[in-house]
């Protein structure tokens, strides 16, 4: 890129009435750009057009949105790398050059080389590092999976092979899968702009359960927005579950670590997120046939068990039980008769006795007998019994009592043939019983008797 030589302009500063031309200030910038003279600086290359065996690309801040444009030449870019390309971190030595003509700035790169492979690794270790501090990575953060998510986000390149192979795979195993895809860029400098506001919309809806973020295999420098702090950090933030599925098995952005769940494979993600019908059905028919068997033995197990307890004498003959107290009880029984038959006779002959000694001792047999009983009504003995004739002086009045009833009297005294009468009665009878003799026409003789 050259210009015509510059004609000659004043030197006096611009003012109202002296201004400067367009050209003599466009010299000026130039003169004020090529005095920085080379640089070298690091980014990425985010456009990269070849036009006449040149090079008309951009340069991008990698950590800023800073951008410039740049050149290279023919004679420079054959000794260049022949593999640079759209999204490759380089480190490139440019000398500003402004175009006077077009008015635009551009770099003039006079040697490109990739960033190394060490210093990458070793700035995403860093990183790394921090994020593992914060806690990013704790196993404990990591979230479930639904069984069966109602719908599924995506994250993804817009008609890709990672969008294909999810799709179908996931349709292959539940046909009624529902996804909602959100395209974004998976290679270059707005992958992870894209990539975290895709995050932040779906795991703003409500009706999205779990979220794919998926890409093919690439080279290294293609998987690092991946590994961009944007990227992670909106991902842990998240509500909804993460899934990775970035690259191949040997893959393993940043991204892989906080997520909630690693798949080796876009296809793998939608093996893993969204279950097989088949095998479900499978699975429930082989629990039911368990569960048919668990209860059928069971069930064999019981019938054996009552089968063994209907076995047993009580409940097989249970009459036998009370058929055998019923013989000790028939016997107990009569035993308990024929003892109280026994024990009321002999009580019964007892009483007899008793009956029999009690009427021969009873003052009535005596009395039936003929015998009489004498009390006094009057005098110093009166209600006693008349045991002697002396009790009964002349003119007493007594009572005779005989077998049936009692009559009164009044005693004559003591009598001599009562007197020899007393001589004949034992002593033993003693005196006072008055003995009438219903012969004498109601004399009283009174008569000594002890009973």
């Amino acid at each position: 890129m050259s210009d015509a030589p510059a004609p000659s302009f004043s030197s006096g500063p611009p003012t109202l009435e002296n201004p400067w031309p367009v050209g003599e200030l466009a010299q000026k910038i130039r003169g004020y750009i090529e005095r920085l003279g080379t640089a070298w600086v690091e980014g990425e290359i985010t456009q990269w057009g070849v036009s006449g065996g040149n090079v008309y690309g951009k340069l991008k801040d990698l950590s800023g949105d800073a951008t410039v444009s740049f050149t290279i030449w023919s004679s420079v870019k054959a000794k260049l790398p022949a593999d640079l390309k759209q999204g490759d971190r380089v480190i490139a030595l440019i000398k500003p050059s402004y175009w006077v003509r077009g008015g635009s700035l551009s770099m003039q790169v006079f040697e490109m080389r990739h960033v190394g492979l060490g210093d990458l690794l070793e700035r995403l270790e860093r990183l790394r590092a921090q994020l593992a501090s914060e806690g990013l990575f704790d196993r404990g953060r990591k979230r479930s999976l639904p069984f069966l998510p109602g719908t599924v986000g995506l994250v993804t390149g817009k008609d890709s092979d990672a969008e294909k192979d999810v799709l179908r795979n996931a349709q292959l195993r539940w046909p009624s899968v529902r996804f909602r895809v959100v395209h974004a860029a998976v290679q270059g400098d707005r992958t992870a702009r894209e990539v975290v506001a895709a995050i932040e919309l779906l795991d703003a809806d409500p009706a999205v359960e779990v979220i794919i973020v998926a890409r093919g295999g690439g080279d290294f420098q293609n998987l690092l927005g991946f590994s961009d702090e944007a990227v992670v950090r909106a991902a842990a933030a998240a509500t909804t579950p993460i899934v990775s599925a970035i690259g191949h098995e040997a893959d393993a952005p940043l991204l892989d670590l906080v997520a909630d769940l690693r798949a080796s494979t876009p296809t793998d993600a939608a093996k893993r997120v969204v279950p097989d019908v088949t095998e479900e059905l499978m699975r429930v028919d082989q629990a039911r046939t368990r569960i048919r068997t668990r209860v059928a033995a069971t069930v064999s197990i019981e019938v054996d068990r009552l089968t063994q307890i209907r076995s047993r004498p009580a409940l097989s003959n249970p009459a036998w039980i009370i058929d055998s107290r019923s013989e000790d009880l028939t016997r107990f029984v009569a035993r308990g008769e024929e003892l109280v038959s026994r024990v009321l006779e002999r009580e019964g002959n007892r009483v007899r006795e008793l009956v029999a000694h009690v009427r021969a001792l009873s003052p009535q047999r005596t009395l039936d007998r003929g015998y009489a009983i004498v009390q006094s009504v009057s005098g110093p003995n009166a209600g006693h019994i008349v045991r002697a004739a002396t009790d009964a002086p002349q003119g007493s009045l007594v009572t005779v009592t005989v077998a049936d009833g009692a009559l009164d009297a009044v005693s004559s005294g003591p009598s001599s043939s009562g007197a020899a009468a007393a001589a004949r009665v034992p002593s033993s009878t003693g005196s006072g019983d008055v003995e009438h003799d219903a012969g004498t026409g109601g004399t009283a003789d009174p008569s000594v008797s002890d009973r």
